[in-house]
């Protein structure tokens, strides 16, 4: 059954976000540890501890209110967010630690609940208390979400009830304390685990924190909300509101109702005080049992949300749906891994991994709502905004917070996301939506122009062959495919430019998409376009006149010399206009039977410079023609041979040492090196055999200059011209 067209319950705000989120957020750290925390800090490092914890959830919250209110967001809540922002395989290296941490939480929340229930019937087996409350939790969970929703709503009774209790007592006399003596800074003693020995303020944040985090409960059932838009921002909001104003009160109470000693040796204390303690043991229950219940409900939608896209082997079967809309697939199968977690008895080494995922997670949110805000794309506006600071709060306050709860297991949450993504990575997972990572590759590219716009000087550092190949005829730039890609491989780039007559059937298109895509999946960035023009040279010189005023323009044109081109009226303006505008040329003539060989040795022909052989920075077409050969050199695994002709002998030693130092300067390893004495051409026909020889050239070269090296040197030749904006010696 296709799962897209299954529709099941929708929630509110105050069902769908609201309980669930209280619920979490009012959890067993309220009953038994905050007395703890009040005794260590005091009621002023309570107050402070508790507004820290609060802020950092408060401005993850507003970051994830922004998001939630730009995007249709689908199932999977925080997972969804991320992969609509940033793409499955982010979203999945999140979403997959998360969803194991989250099912270790339904664990540990089970346990919480088997020690509240042991307290009052001491002589229950454990293993059976632990395996009936996950079968109730299950059974609850797996009928439906609805059922889930309203367990819930009686759990919030109970809750409810434990609070009043401590409201009734406040006025039956229990805060006997004075306020002068409540408000004070903590001593922070420790615990009766360390025979207080002593702490300090971050170690009892640590123990507080996770009692603040939870917000994802309600965004974790966006799949299933009639309006996630608006029902996500305000149940959470409410909530983190209203549990705010609680703790802070209840702090206030631990402080004027038991003294710092009661406070940091009895966990129990909100027991003891209440009015009547079983209705707080009634919360205590109901706490853990509500937060497994949402976790247990949370987790499996981010589950079938991955299984979904796909992120998952066996994905199709994890996506199942029942026929009101549950995934009951991956509830089963988070049913067993929880089951299988239950065996290990005792969790506290991996019990960090939950609040670090959720903390990570935090990050990764206003990591997002940052990027959004900053790239200043038109499809960024949020119903809800946000100011520029909160998202830099929640960002910095969240890695702060990972590292001041445990450094060590908050290495290895993030090494455990790395590992992740780059698993993701290699799995060509297809994305149904469009994210904004292209904006922010995009912005990125345009930073960079910006930055290095005009810097002449770091363009000879930073040069990579950029080449435009002009195309009419698609049989002979196919032949000459791997030659391109040897020649720009691997950071180069190849802009195919088709030239042909305007016609409403355009064959060139398809051809050059193909090969375009063939480029990039060998390793070179490729791109093309097809200009409609009757004459070739007009066509080619249009486009690099376009091109000029680019940043990311092409900085060779390589011309394919072939026997039906005219080359006084299609090659030779198209040289010209290149050097007037500054850019490179490689006029390429393949040998019509050795082509290009075993591709083992390359000659770079060096110009007689009798009579000046300074090698300064600007050495003429041999910048380009040696960068070709070294590029060459390295993807065909060949030798250069660098030969020059001189006619006088006694300038032989001169050319020797210029050669050397060409070498030396150049960083041009095992290249060999030939001097000759003579006439030029006749040297070329005696000249070592290679399997490219490379020349230089000016605008005037002649056709039959370029057939006759063709045929003295029996291979395919490159004449090159350069720009001027390159050197070898950089």
């Amino acid at each position: 059954m296709d799962s897209k067209n299954i529709k099941g319950k929708t929630f509110g705000t105050f069902g769908g976000v609201f309980t669930p989120t209280l619920l979490t957020i009012l959890g067993v750290i309220m009953y038994l540890r905050m007395g703890w925390v009040v005794g260590n800090a005091g009621l002023l490092g309570a107050w402070f501890i508790i507004i820290i914890s609060f802020l950092i959830t408060l401005t993850t919250a507003l970051s994830m209110s922004a998001i939630t209110t730009n995007i249709r967001i689908g199932a999977g809540g925080a997972y969804a967010i991320i992969s609509q922002a940033l793409g499955l395989e982010v979203g999945g290296s999140l979403g997959i630690p998360r969803y194991v941490s989250q099912g270790l939480a339904v664990t540990m929340y089970i346990f919480g609940f088997r020690e509240g229930w042991l307290g009052i019937f001491p002589d229950h087996n454990a293993f059976l208390v632990d395996v009936a409350v996950f079968g109730v939790l299950l059974t609850i969970a797996y009928i439906s979400a609805d059922l889930a929703i309203k367990t819930q709503y009686f759990i919030m009774g109970v809750i409810v009830l434990s609070l009043v209790s401590i409201v009734v007592a406040s006025y039956q006399g229990s805060m006997n304390i004075p306020v002068e003596d409540a408000l004070r800074w903590g001593s922070f003693k420790g615990s009766p685990e360390n025979n207080f020995s002593g702490s300090d303020f971050w170690i009892v944040f640590a123990v507080f924190f996770p009692a603040s985090t939870g917000i994802m409960a309600g965004a974790n059932m966006s799949g299933e909300l009639s309006n996630p838009r608006r029902s996500i921002p305000l149940g959470t909001l409410w909530a983190i509101g209203i549990s705010f104003v609680i703790y802070m009160v209840l702090a206030f109470w631990l402080a004027r109702s038991a003294t710092e000693q009661e406070l940091i040796s009895n966990y129990n204390i909100i027991i003891d005080k209440a009015w009547i303690g079983a209705l707080v043991i009634a919360g205590i229950l109901g706490a853990t049992f509500s937060s497994a219940l949402g976790s247990l409900v949370g987790s499996s939608r981010i589950l079938f949300a991955m299984g979904e896209h796909r992120v998952l082997p066996y994905g199709k079967f994890l996506a199942g749906q029942s026929n009101n809309g549950q995934p009951r697939n991956a509830m089963i199968v988070t049913g067993i891994m929880i089951f299988v977690t239950m065996l290990l008895r005792d969790l506290n080494a991996v019990a960090p991994l939950v609040t670090l995922f959720f903390l990570i997670t935090y990050a990764m949110i206003n990591i997002v709502v940052i990027i959004e805000q900053n790239l200043g794309l038109i499809s960024y506006r949020p119903i809800f905004k946000v100011n520029k600071w909160v998202p830099w709060i929640g960002l910095v306050s969240s890695v702060l917070a990972m590292f001041i709860i445990n450094p060590t297991i908050s290495l290895i949450s993030i090494s455990i996301v790395f590992v992740v993504y780059w698993f993701l990575s290699k799995q060509n997972i297809e994305t149904p939506f469009e994210d904004v990572r292209s904006g922010l590759f995009v912005s990125f590219a345009e930073w960079a122009a910006k930055h290095t716009w005009g810097m002449k000087s770091m363009q000879q550092r930073a040069w990579k062959p950029n080449l435009m190949v002009p195309i009419r005829d698609i049989t002979g730039a196919k032949g000459n495919f791997q030659f391109l890609r040897n020649i720009a491989r691997p950071k180069g780039s190849i802009k195919l430019l088709g030239i042909e007559p305007n016609s409403d059937n355009s064959y060139l298109v398809n051809e050059l998409n193909s090969m375009s895509e063939d480029f990039l999946k060998k390793g070179v960035f490729s791109s093309w376009t097809v200009i409609n023009s009757d004459d070739f040279a007009r066509g080619v010189n249009y486009g690099n006149q376009a091109l000029k005023g680019a940043f990311f323009r092409p900085n060779i044109v390589f011309l394919n010399l072939q026997q039906h081109d005219d080359y006084v009226n299609e090659i030779q303006p198209v040289i010209k206009e290149c050097i007037r505008l500054e850019i490179g040329v490689l006029l390429y003539q393949a040998h019509p039977t050795a082509l290009l060989g075993k591709r083992n040795m390359i000659n770079v022909w060096v110009s007689d410079r009798s009579g000046n052989w300074n090698l300064g920075w600007d050495i003429g077409n041999l910048d380009l023609s040696t960068l070709i050969a070294y590029k060459l050199k390295r993807n065909w695994l060949a030798t250069i041979r660098l030969i020059i002709v001189i006619r006088d002998t006694a300038e032989q030693e001169n050319a020797q040492n210029f050669l050397d130092s060409l070498i030396n300067l150049a960083r041009l390893p095992n290249t060999l090196t030939e001097v000759y004495v003579g006439e030029f051409k006749e040297v070329v026909s005696r000249a070592p055999s290679a399997d490219l020889n490379i020349f230089g050239m000016d605008e005037k070269i002649q056709a039959e200059f370029v057939h006759e090296m063709t045929q003295k040197t029996n291979s395919s030749c490159l004449f090159v011209k350069d720009s001027g904006h390159e050197s070898i010696l950089a």
